[in-house]
């Protein structure tokens, strides 16, 4: 059992993103605890396909499907859940797309969609939530970033600049919140196995070298989830993982723009790699 499951006994949970990934993986293993979990997404089918898995793994699960980039619909939704359950003990704002291209060639059409989803549902998740952890002076808010807002990496500018908001309101949320029992924690993964190149809008190469490079990790959500959970324990703000990507965040810091350049380094070889495997 997991000692958030202990230090939250009502154990009522609502994550965005749920139906594939990491959210997924963070509902079957809260499941497994037996916890009330409000799982929203887009994807309806992809819902509907989690929740037997829910009920099978020893939780309860409501369904949400809605766009989290849509403000009225986010807090009709959290509002429905708020009243089914009296509270919330667990917020996860996970939901998020990936995309890429060279900054200029990225329309701002796909800037501010970029925007909207990654880092104006985080904001919304918080703001609509934020009131009730502190009537209840109790909590904990997970933010999904990515250590993509550590690397910034060239033809990621949108993802990157998004990731790297969400960090920044994590932080200032958690010395907002500290004293009110409410935690804060900021989610910042490497590359994992996950679908988040599905939804993508710049182009063929970019859909198809982002999914390479997730495929080609050795990282499963599942783990990853686990880590999450685990750590959370000890109210963490930064949950950055694997140990690589820990490495890179503290290379930043120590030397960085000999970090800079690695950066660059890295991507050049990565391109040339991909373009050799998948050849566009």
């Amino acid at each position: 059992m997991y000692q958030l499951s202990t230090r939250y006994p009502n154990k009522r949970a609502f994550i965005t993103g749920a139906a594939s990934g990491l959210g997924k993986s963070l509902a079957l293993l809260l499941a497994r605890d037996g916890w009330k979990l409000g799982l929203a997404d887009m994807n309806v089918a992809g819902l509907e396909a989690i929740e037997p898995e829910i009920i099978r793994a020893g939780g309860q699960a409501q369904l949400y499907p809605f766009d989290v980039s849509d403000y009225a619909a986010f807090q009709q939704q959290a509002n429905r859940f708020l009243l089914l359950h009296g509270g919330i003990d667990l917020l996860f704002n996970n939901a998020g797309v990936g995309d890429g291209g060279w900054f200029e060639e990225y329309t701002i059409e796909n800037y501010e969609w970029m925007i909207r989803v990654n880092q104006m549902s985080v904001i919304y998740g918080c703001h609509i939530f934020i009131p009730v952890f502190k009537k209840q002076k109790s909590g904990h808010i997970f933010n999904t970033a990515s250590i993509a807002a550590v690397s910034c990496a060239p033809t990621m500018g949108a993802y990157n600049l998004t990731k790297a908001a969400v960090v920044a309101l994590s932080e200032t949320l958690y010395g907002e919140l500290y004293d009110h029992q409410v935690h804060v924690s900021c989610i910042m993964p490497s590359y994992f196995k996950t679908n988040i190149a599905q939804a993508s809008r710049g182009g063929e190469f970019v859909k198809k070298s982002t999914q390479y490079l997730l495929d080609k990790s050795n990282l499963e959500p599942n783990a990853v989830a686990d880590e999450i959970l685990k750590r959370a324990a000890k109210k963490e703000l930064y949950l950055i993982l694997p140990a690589r990507a820990r490495k890179m965040a503290w290379m930043k810091r120590l030397a960085p723009m000999y970090f800079r350049k690695q950066v660059k380094e890295s991507f050049l070889e990565a391109m040339r790699r991909i373009n050799r495997k998948i050849g566009l």
